[in-house]
């Protein structure tokens, strides 16, 4: 009889290990909002003035070479 016991919970708590149910959904909307914030620091720091100086400065440099 005790070892029936001890059957039912090594089963039971196979079952709490294995089961991921919505595990997914969650996953997706951390990821989603990390996406999201990383577009964000990015666009801030892509508009930042010293990003398009240095950008400008680059294509001036490249189009105004004596060849």
């Amino acid at each position: 009889m005790l070892q029936n016991i001890f059957r039912n919970i090594q089963a039971r708590l196979n079952l709490l290990i294995v089961d991921e149910g919505g595990m997914s959904t969650v996953e997706y909307a951390i990821g989603t909002v990390a996406a999201a914030a990383f577009g964000a620091i990015l666009y801030t720091v892509v508009t930042g003035d010293s990003i398009v100086s240095a950008l400008t400065r680059i294509i001036s440099r490249a189009l105004n070479t004596n060849a």
